[in-house]
């Protein structure tokens, strides 16, 4: 094998140059074997300048790539061209996989076969850098749109089953969310020491749902003991990964060998627990697993679960919080509200109260039916301005004292008048709308007054309904007074429809285009009243309704009933 020369030129000798370089040098031969290795190649490579010559790389380094294609395309026209040398050498490297840039040119001297001279710079660290920042973008967009698909409701159920829909498959071969349960109503508490988790939502590919449903069991909940994985995850808060896991391993999840078996079946070999912590208390438990040819989980990957973990759990904690707040809400709304009093044997009446689905609170509005000497009934429906719990206790306040004013059977526009005089003299700072009905079975009629209400409608013997527009005075609190009262017929079979503006108010439309759009709804006149209500209500919901609706309907009752 022929030895490389270098030329000798005028100023510093060019092996001067060469060998001093940091730079990896090689020259090679047509056949691509190595003339000269310079020592900066030697320490990369970790072998020996004597085991390079006569011999191509991948004789002396087989785990390293070699650009032989665009080599022989150098000595085919001479042009220089940029390479990619990429492998692993004989001397490790915390990077990993190395990798070096390397520029190949045609060497021509006289007297001597055409030969290539390649001069190379490791960027493996660079590359490493690009990589990650790649990675940091990715794990920044997921994280991104996660923040647009978990948690777009205050539902609990829906909540977890967007989180788990979102881990799977970008994260995970199957995913599944446990809650911690706090209130054992309906079953026996756990026992001591134990953790008890609903089981809520799972995700996995088709074919591996019937994993999801053996590994929870048979019940809704499971009992989690301390020294699990999963029991340790949430109480220290920490994560916990295993990796292509042995049997073993295994079994400080499942604690149940069985399950172990059910993990096998399935196929899957790793998983990663994620605890979901708000303000240092956990609220449930993520637990991830990927199967098949799935590769093992990584850093990147438990950082990003982590991140996700702690996300959901906001949304699954505020989710949580205001489905308690809002039984509270509803339960403290109906205690405020109660039942109308019964009214005189000759009238039936029916009611709904709807909370808005647009908040938690509880609000102001009421109804309630009073008997009058006479056999009459008076009929009551208002609705104190506002939301809360503030307007839930006002509404209270106004429906005792309005019980007492009318206990006497006074007309209407003496105990609206009556009504408006004393909240304005308590100094109640919430004005409210109120409409009073008196039906009288005997004489066949009905009498309305308003302060400032919606006017009431009727629904006739056939099914028809009718608006009945009177004046409306102002509301009670302002002291004004000064209500008119009117008088209708009431045939038999027609009923009386009293309603707060929740019902009927929509965004961008005129209150009293709304209202009048009541008379293109048609009912069933003769069944029972609360069928009549929820045929009502069906018609005339869209969505959530945007304000709190309360509605009562009271008709003549039948003689033979």
């Amino acid at each position: 094998m022929p030895q490389w020369h270098f030329p000798e030129g005028d100023g510093l000798p060019a092996r001067q140059l060469v060998e001093g370089t940091l730079a990896p040098i090689v020259v090679l031969d047509a056949q691509l074997r190595h003339l000269y290795v310079n020592p900066a190649w030697v320490r990369v490579s970790g072998v020996p300048a004597s085991a390079f010559l006569g011999r191509t790389l991948g004789e002396v380094l087989p785990d390293l790539q070699s650009p032989v294609d665009v080599l022989y395309e150098v000595l085919a026209d001479g042009q220089p061209r940029e390479a990619t040398i990429a492998g692993t050498t004989g001397v490790s490297s915390p990077l990993g996989q190395r990798l070096w840039r390397a520029v190949y040119h045609r060497v021509d001297l006289p007297g001597q076969d055409a030969c290539l001279c390649g001069i190379g710079v490791e960027i493996s660290s660079l590359r490493r850098y690009l990589d990650d920042l790649e990675t940091a973008h990715q794990r920044l967009a997921l994280l991104d749109a996660a923040a647009t698909r978990v948690g777009t409701t205050l539902d609990i159920e829906t909540t977890c089953q967007e989180l788990v829909d979102f881990l799977t498959p970008s994260l995970a071969d199957m995913a599944a969310v446990g809650i911690v349960e706090e209130e054992f109503t309906g079953a026996p508490p756990p026992p001591p020491g134990y953790l008890r988790l609903r089981k809520v939502r799972g995700s996995a590919p088709p074919g591996m749902e019937w994993m999801l449903r053996q590994l929870g069991g048979p019940g809704p909940y499971i009992d989690v003991p301390r020294g699990v994985a999963t029991r340790r995850c949430m109480d220290s808060g920490r994560p916990w990964l295993g990796n292509l896991a042995s049997d073993e391993l295994f079994q400080k999840v499942t604690v149940d060998p069985e399950r172990t078996k059910i993990f096998r079946a399935a196929g899957i070999h790793s998983l990663l627990i994620a605890p979901l912590i708000t303000a240092g208390s956990p609220v449930g438990v993520v637990l991830l697993g990927r199967a098949g040819a799935s590769q093992p989980f990584n850093d990147d990957d438990l950082g990003t679960v982590q991140a996700l973990a702690a996300r959901a759990a906001l949304s699954i904690d505020s989710a949580r919080r205001y489905s308690y707040e809002h039984t509270m809400a509803l339960e403290l709304q109906q205690a405020l509200l109660s039942e109308p009093r019964t009214p005189h044997p000759a009238v039936e009446v029916a009611a709904r109260y709807i909370p808005s689905g647009l908040s938690v609170l509880v609000g102001g509005d009421w109804y309630d039916s009073i008997p009058l000497p006479d056999s009459r009934t008076l009929l009551v429906m208002g609705d104190v301005m506002g939301h809360g719990f503030q307007a839930a206790v006002a509404m209270s306040q106004y429906r005792s004292l309005l019980r007492t004013i009318a206990a006497p059977g006074a007309g209407l526009d003496q105990i609206l008048g009556e009504f408006d005089r004393q909240v304005a003299h308590l100094g109640l700072d919430r004005l409210a709308t109120c409409l009073l009905a008196v039906m009288d079975p005997r004489a066949g009629t009905c009498t309305v007054a308003s302060a400032g209400h919606l006017p009431p409608a009727v629904v006739r013997p056939g099914g028809s309904i009718e608006v009945v527009w009177l004046p409306a005075g102002p509301p009670i609190g302002t002291g004004l007074g000064g209500y008119e009262s009117l008088t209708v017929r009431m045939d038999r079979g027609t009923t009386l429809l009293l309603y707060t503006d929740g019902l009927v108010e929509r965004r961008g439309t005129d209150i009293d285009i709304s209202v009048q759009a009541l008379e293109t709804v048609s009912l069933p006149a003769d069944g029972p009243l609360d069928d009549m209500l929820d045929t009502f209500l069906a018609h005339l919901a869209n969505g959530a309704y945007e304000d709190d609706v309360a509605i009562l309907a009271a008709r003549q009752r039948d003689e033979n009933e």
